[in-house]
């Protein structure tokens, strides 16, 4: 059974929906650690309800970001992590911690990467006019929100909608396609070839659009 580790800063919506397929039996593997920069991060207490064990790092009070890295790498290599999750982490790691952990960082972003990166992705479609956006779980790498792509799904703009209602409809997306995700890494489907990913048997074109057709 494989190991995650899932670092988050705020409400957990993506991390419940990991928890969820887990206990579903969806992704084998166990979540032996939620860390977290953020002492009052509601997704604490939703790993807390669930029974895994969670840990508060105070950013405060290190001098730089570089050691504040260096100190949670540590602690995360103490639990053996198959994988670490980005669930809603909103500090950007350096090089040093994606250095430990290379090729076993994935993350999630609102936004179809290269596509409006950075904060507030949503945000930038919706002013930017475009007519499609979405969300993307990829590989961490050293540069912001452009590591090689393992799935992503596409979210339509209406006329209708606000930043507010963008926002709502693609993590509704993130919460499917990231434990779809994890679920393929976990069985070992993943291959990376450059910035090129392969899912073994993944069904191309219709994940996570059709939930017909969908592990999740």
């Amino acid at each position: 059974m494989k190991n995650l580790v899932i670092l988050i800063s705020g409400r957990g919506s993506n991390l419940k929906a990991i928890i969820d397929a887990v206990e579903r039996g969806k992704i084998n593997a166990r979540i032996s650690l939620v860390l977290s920069n953020k002492k009052d991060a509601l997704g604490l207490r939703i790993a807390q309800d669930h029974g895994i064990k969670t840990k508060f790092i105070d950013p405060s009070f290190f001098e730089t970001r570089r050691g504040y890295d260096l100190y949670i790498a540590e602690l995360v290599k103490k639990h053996q992590p198959d994988l670490v999750v980005l669930a809603g982490y909103m500090r950007i790691l350096s090089d040093e911690f994606i250095d430990t952990f290379e090729g076993k960082i994935i993350n999630v972003h609102p936004s179809l990467i290269p596509a409006f990166q950075g904060k507030n992705a949503q945000r930038q479609a919706f002013e930017y006019g475009t007519l499609l956006t979405g969300c993307s779980i990829h590989f961490v790498t050293k540069q912001l929100d452009n590591g090689p792509i393992i799935v992503q799904a596409v979210v339509p703009i209406s006329p209708e909608d606000t930043v507010k209602s963008l926002e709502k409809k693609i993590l509704s997306f993130e919460h499917r396609a990231y434990p779809q995700a994890i679920k393929w890494i976990v069985e070992d489907r993943v291959l990376v070839e450059g910035r090129k990913v392969i899912v073994k048997g993944a069904r191309y074109g219709t994940i996570p659009v059709n939930p017909e057709l969908e592990d999740f």
